[in-house]
C-alpha cells in the first residue's frame, strides 16, 4: 500500500483534539484511530505495538544482526487534527496530472484555491494532488506523517533492505515508532514516555513542503485576558458604564498592528488573537505569543503585562486579568550542540535527490518539547501545504519520496 492510500484511509477517522477537555487523549475518537494503528503495525510485523492508557501508540523494529550498536532512531507523528476547522466527514479528492490552473474545491460554495494566493501550486504541474472539498481541513497534518512512517516501516519489515539488496544497505539499527495524541492543542508531549520509547534521537514527521528540515521553532506562550466591566442601562449609563467589550477592543488596539501572523514571516514573531467573546459585563481575549528569539519573546510577554497594568490603573484594579503560560521553547537551544540527527536527515535527502530546505518552524511540534525532555527531535517534511484549513493539500509524489527518505535515514549504518 502506498502512503497516499493510507492517508485516504486515516482521514476517514475524525480525530479533532479538544482544548477544553481535561482527558488524555482529549477526544475519545483519537483512541479509535490509535487502536487501528496498533493493529496495522502488528500486521506489518511490529510485534510489540501497543497503545498505552493515555492514547499514545508505541512500537519498535529490532536492529538487524550486527547493527545492534547503531544509534536507535525514533519516528513520531501525531494522530489529532487541529480544532481550527472541522475534521469530520472529510471528503478528499485526487487531482491527477495537475495542470497548473486554479482548483475549484467546491463549486456550490464558490471555494477556489487560486494560484495567485497559493503560487506554490505551480510547482506541482504534472503531479497528483490530494485536496479537500472546501468544507473541512484535509488532515494531512499529521496523518500524512503517520502514513509515511507506516509505509516505510512496512517496506523495512518486509524485506529488511532499504535501498535494494546490496550489503551496505541491508542493516539498520533499532527503529522506534510513536503516534501521539493532542499535538494540535499543545499537549502531545505531556505524557510521552521518553525513557521507555528508547530512542537515542528522533524525528517528528510533521512538516510541510518536501525537503524541509526544521530544528528551530518559536518560543511560545498562551495569554488569556478576562476583562470585568460594569453594565448600566444605556439610558442611565453616562459616567457609570464600563463596557468590557469596548475595553477588550482597547486592549487589542495597544498591540503593534503589524506584528500579527498576516504580516510576518521567517523569524518575525507575532501576537495572534485566536478568539474573542463578551458583552458589557465580561469580555475575553485569547492570544498566542510567538518569537524565535528568547529576548524578544520575553519583551512580548512584558508588553502584555504592561498593557494590563496600564488599563488597571486607568479603569481600576482588577478590571483586566491576564493569565499567561509558556507552552514550549525553541529547540535550537538543545540541537545546535549536537547536530548529528540533522546532518543525518540532510544526507538522506540528498541521497534521494531532494534539496534540503533548512528553515525555522513558524509554529511548534512535539519535537520542540521532546528536545527539552532529553530526546533531540527535529522536524521533517511530509509534502503538505496550507495546514489547518480548507485549502490544505498534499502531493502524492512528495509522500512517496518521503517514504524513501525515511528509509534512508533509519537504515544508514556507520
Amino acid at each position: 500500500m502506498r502512503a497516499y492510500e493510507r492517508l485516504l484511509k486515516y482521514v476517514s477517522y475524525e480525530t479533532t483534539s479538544d482544548e477544553n477537555s481535561q482527558t488524555c487523549p482529549s477526544s475519545a475518537k483519537e483512541l479509535v484511530l490509535a487502536d487501528e494503528l496498533v493493529e496495522e503495525l502488528k500486521a506489518i510485523g511490529v510485534a510489540d505495538a501497543h497503545v498505552d492508557k493515555d492514547g499514545y501508540v508505541y512500537g519498535s523494529i529490532p536492529a538487524t544482526k550486527g547493527a545492534e550498536n547503531e544509534k536507535t532512531i525514533g519516528l513520531i507523528a501525531h494522530m489529532d487534527t487541529a480544532p481550527a476547522m472541522s475534521g469530520a466527514d472529510i471528503k478528499p479528492r485526487i487531482i491527477n496530472d495537475y495542470d497548473g490552473a486554479d482548483i475549484v474545491l467546491n463549486e456550490k460554495l464558490g471555494v477556489v484555491m487560486d494560484t495567485v494566493t497559493f503560487p506554490q501550486l505551480r510547482n506541482y504541474v504534472g503531479q497528483d494532488l490530494i485536496v479537500t472539498d472546501g468544507t473541512t481541513l484535509l488532515g494531512a497534518d499529521d496523518k500524512a506523517g503517520i502514513a509515511e512512517i507506516m509505509t516505510a516501516a512496512q517496506i523495512i519489515e518486509a524485506d529488511k533492505a532499504c535501498e535494494g539488496n546490496t550489503d551496505e544497505h541491508i542493516a539498520h539499527g533499532k527503529i522506534c515508532i510513536a503516534f501521539t495524541p493532542d499535538e494540535e492543542i499543545g499537549r502531545g508531549a505531556d505524557r510521552f514516555n521518553v525513557e521507555s520509547f528508547g530512542a537515542d534521537y528522533a524525528y517528528t514527521v510533521d512538516g510541510g513542503m518536501l525537503g524541509e528540515i526544521e530544528f528551530e521553532n518559536f518560543n511560545a506562550a498562551s495569554a488569556k485576558v478576562h476583562i470585568k466591566g460594569e453594565n448600566i442601562h444605556p439610558g442611565e449609563a453616562k459616567n457609570k458604564m464600563k463596557n468590557a467589550s469596548l475595553l477588550a477592543m482597547e486592549f487589542n488596539s495597544m498591540l503593534p498592528p503589524a506584528e500579527i501572523p498576516a504580516h510576518t514571516e521567517g523569524y518575525e514573531g507575532f501576537f495572534h488573537l485566536c478568539g474573542m467573546s463578551g458583552d458589557e459585563e465580561n469580555a475575553y481575549l485569547d492570544y498566542i505569543v510567538r518569537d524565535h528569539n528568547m529576548d524578544k519573546f520575553l519583551e512580548r510577554k512584558a508588553m502584555l503585562e504592561h498593557i494590563t497594568a496600564y488599563l488597571n490603573t486607568k479603569y481600576g484594579a482588577g478590571t483586566v486579568n491576564l493569565d499567561m503560560k509558556d507552552s514550549y521553547y525553541n529547540m535550537r537551544e538543545k540541537l545546535e550542540a549536537d547536530m548529528y540527527i540533522v546532518d543525518r536527515a540532510v544526507e538522506a535527502m540528498k541521497e534521494n535527490g531532494v534539496e534540503p530546505i533548512i528553515q525555522p518552524i513558524r509554529g511548534g511540534t512535539d519535537g520542540a518539547r521532546l528536545s527539552f525532555m532529553g530526546l533531540l527531535c527535529p522536524n521533517l517534511s511530509t509534502g503538505g501545504h496550507n495546514f489547518h484549513g480548507k485549502y490544505e493539500y498534499i502531493c502524492i509524489q512528495s509522500m512517496d519520496k518521503m517514504v524513501e527518505i525515511i528509509k534512508s535515514i533509519v537504515c544508514k549504518v556507520n
